[in-house]
């Protein structure tokens, strides 16, 4: 079984299908993974070649739901890109990836608030 295949029992398809794995730590009492956004973009104008990839955003973190007791970090780098054709430059946005309005993964906020 492929490295890949167990992450995807452990994260939300929106991590799996959408970042790399780069990096991790794994401590005592946490868990933290480094992800950076896949080169993939759907739109049109990157067919057509004028969309091309510009670097990355900084890290963001996301507290994800814990493993085995231990606390999970998730620090995730989405990809910027650049329309060559109008100077724009702009990131994707993933459903699922963070519960509105805070940096805890939809998984997460859902256990919280059954606990309730």
């Amino acid at each position: 079984m492929k490295q890949w295949q167990v992450l995807r029992t452990v994260f939300p398809e929106v991590i799996t299908d959408n970042f790399e794995f780069t990096d991790y730590i794994e401590q005592a009492d946490r868990l933290e993974y480094w992800l950076d956004e896949r080169e993939y973009m759907s739109r049109e104008d990157y067919k057509k070649g004028t969309v091309r990839p510009y670097g990355f955003t900084d890290y963001k973190t996301i507290e994800d739901f814990p493993i085995r007791g231990r606390s999970v970090y998730l620090h995730v780098r989405r990809r910027k890109w650049i329309d060559r054709s109008t100077g724009e430059i702009f990131t994707y946005d993933f459903d699922g990836l963070t519960e509105s309005g805070s940096k805890l993964s939809p998984e997460f906020v859902a256990f919280l608030k059954e606990e309730d």
